[in-house]
Formats: structure tokens, C-alpha cells, sequence
């Protein structure tokens, strides 16, 4: 574990893995947080529940297709939903730099609430603090949420032969944000993905068939991040198709320009999915009958080699592995 604290840690690559790992597991550990889900599933009095905390510290606080508080209530409402829940209530934390605009938190907060109806989840408890001129750079906003599991969604053990699937392209939230703090990349249509995916995983849940392994939200370290955590320790590893992985021209574009990945690009409203291959079909269709995932695709497929890896396959036979990222690629992307 390094000295001191960098921005690195907080990029959702290797060293926010180590950060996990070395200081916060051993003083914390638990079963429900061992589990290093994107919610955990708690039990009290014979209720199951899922529940997730999150904060958002974006820079800018509005962006092309979102802003801070559209943010706020989708990360939390996704993290819910792709743990197998169904989201029911939030909290909202406000920590608000004095000098700022009334105007502006007012936008904020309208969109907080216009999105949380959409999501048909409640705010149902907070708290506010204000703090010294250049001590929150505007506003940082944090959330917890809770919610219901869906039966049909319950975890399960990833196999070799399983399918991957995700929503719709990837890394547009990133490549946006970058594009509207860096003023790179001009006349590129960048718009965030943010949106809540709980109306999509409520539309997959009837046509599981107990063939849903696993679900994850591709956010900090993007894709390839993601897939990563959810074979590790499972005995597989993960041969994604690039011709397959949905990926904007124009995200593409501006991977090409500043050097990115566009698997490590952030994504908010996409969800990456594991499933038994013979209900991948049925999951894809159900998908891409959704809003939310008519840009849908199955992705790749799992192999037992016992490595724990993301393969990248390309069309003319070559291939590389997409590790984790290590350093930081964009600060503050949520």
C-alpha cells in the first residue's frame, strides 16, 4: 500500500483495489461486505434487504446528458438493481461550498427529484452541510439506498461456457465528462448514458429461468473493470469479441485522440450481465424489448483456464488482455 493517498485510489482501478484490500476490509470485514457487491444483502427479523451507499464528486457538476443529481439517485438506484433489487428509498447527503449559486442547486436538486420519480423510488431522509469557500469545489452529494431482492435474481456461481452480455454501448458517461471539462474533441455528439437501469433488470427478471448468474455496474474502471471482479476466484476467465462490444464512433474517436481505453471508460446507465448460455437468447431479447437495452449484445463467454482474466479478441485472430487500470485515467467521473 502506497505512503499516501492519491488520486489514483479513487479511479476503481488496481490501486483503489489495494485501498480496499490493505486498509478498509480488515477493520470492517463482515460476510456482507466480504462479498464486494455492488449492494449487500442483509437480513433482520426474517426480512432480506439489499442496501448501498455511494457519493458523488463530479467535476463539472452538469454535462452533456446529466448532471449531479440525475448522477446521485441512478448510481444508487443501479447499484440496487444490479445486485437483483428492486430500489424503494434513498437517502440524499448535500454538502454544499458556500458561494454557490442558489440557482444552480436549485437545478440540481429539481433534476435529483425528476429522476427519482422516473426511477419510482422515494428520498426519504438527508442532511446538509455547508462548508468553507474551496473546501467542495460546489457541491458533493452523498446517497445510501435500500431495496427488495428479486428472487429471480439471486447470485449465483459463474460457470465455464456462460455468456456475457451487456446493455448498450460503453464508456459514453466517461468520454462526455471528459469532453465537457477538457473542451477536446470539437463537434463530437458526446452524451452521458446516466440513467436508471431498474425498470431494464425488472424486465429480465421473468425470463431468467434461474440462469442469471451474476450482474454488475460498469462505472469507475468500466468494462473491463468490471468483468474482472465478477470472475474473480470463480476458475474462469472472460473472452470478450471486439467486433461485438458496442462502442460509440465518437467514443471511439476520442479514444483515439487522448489515448483511453474505451473498455475502462465509465458507463451510468449500462449493466453487464453473466448468463447461462441457454438463457443468454431469452435475457437478449428481453433486453432489447427494454428502453433501456435496445442496443443490447452478448459480449463473449467465459473459459475455465483457472487465470481470472479479460481476454480481447479481436476479428483477425489477435488478441490482449485488458487488465486493471493502474493510476488514474480521469478523476472525478462520479
Amino acid at each position: 500500500m502506497d505512503d499516501k493517498i492519491t488520486l489514483a485510489h479513487g479511479a476503481g482501478g488496481r490501486q483503489t483495489r489495494d485501498l480496499i484490500e490493505a486498509l478498509i476490509l480488515p477493520r470492517f470485514g463482515n460476510p456482507a461486505l466480504e462479498e464486494m457487491g455492488d449492494a449487500a444483502l442483509v437480513e433482520t427479523g426474517g426480512i432480506r434487504m439489499l442496501f448501498t451507499t455511494d457519493g458523488f464528486v463530479i467535476k463539472p457538476l452538469e454535462f452533456p446528458g446529466g448532471d449531479i443529481g440525475k448522477l446521485a439517485v441512478c448510481g444508487t438506484v443501479n447499484d440496487l438493481s444490479v445486485a437483483g433489487g428492486r430500489p424503494l428509498w434513498l437517502s440524499c447527503s448535500l454538502v454544499i461550498e458556500e458561494g454557490l449559486p442558489t440557482a444552480l442547486l436549485e437545478r440540481l436538486l429539481d433534476s435529483m427529484a425528476a429522476t427519482a420519480r422516473a426511477a419510482g423510488v422515494q428520498i426519504v431522509c438527508g442532511d446538509t452541510k455547508v462548508v468553507e469557500r474551496g473546501a467542495a469545489d460546489g457541491l458533493f452529494i452523498c446517497t445510501a439506498g435500500v431495496g427488495l431482492p428479486l428472487p429471480e435474481c439471486r447470485r449465483q456461481p459463474v460457470q465455464a461456457g456462460d455468456c456475457v452480455l451487456v446493455s448498450g454501448p460503453v464508456g459514453d458517461h466517461e468520454a462526455a465528462v471528459f469532453r465537457a471539462r477538457e473542451n477536446v474533441g470539437q463537434g463530437m455528439a458526446l452524451v452521458s448514458d446516466c440513467a436508471p437501469v431498474n425498470g431494464l433488470v425488472a424486465a429480465m427478471a421473468p425470463v431468467a429461468g434461474g440462469g442469471l448468474r451474476v450482474m454488475r455496474d460498469p462505472t469507475r474502471g468500466g468494462l473491463a473493470t468490471a468483468l474482472y471482479e465478477l470472475v474473480q476466484g470463480s476458475g474462469c476467465s472472460v473472452m470478450l469479441r471486439e467486433e461485438d462490444v458496442p462502442v460509440r464512433a465518437e467514443v471511439r474517436a476520442l479514444c483515439e485522440l487522448v489515448g483511453f481505453e474505451p473498455y475502462h471508460l465509465a458507463c451510468e446507465g449500462r449493466l453487464v450481465a453473466i448468463a447461462a448460455p441457454e438463457r443468454a437468447p431469452v435475457l437478449l431479447a428481453a433486453m432489447r424489448a427494454h428502453p433501456q437495452g435496445r442496443e443490447a449484445a452478448i459480449i463473449g463467454e467465459l473459459v475455465g483456464d483457472g487465470r481470472g482474466r479479460v481476454y480481447l479478441e479481436n476479428s483477425f485472430g489477435g488478441g490482449r488482455v485488458l487488465g486493471l487500470v493502474s493510476g488514474v485515467q480521469l478523476p472525478r467521473i462520479c
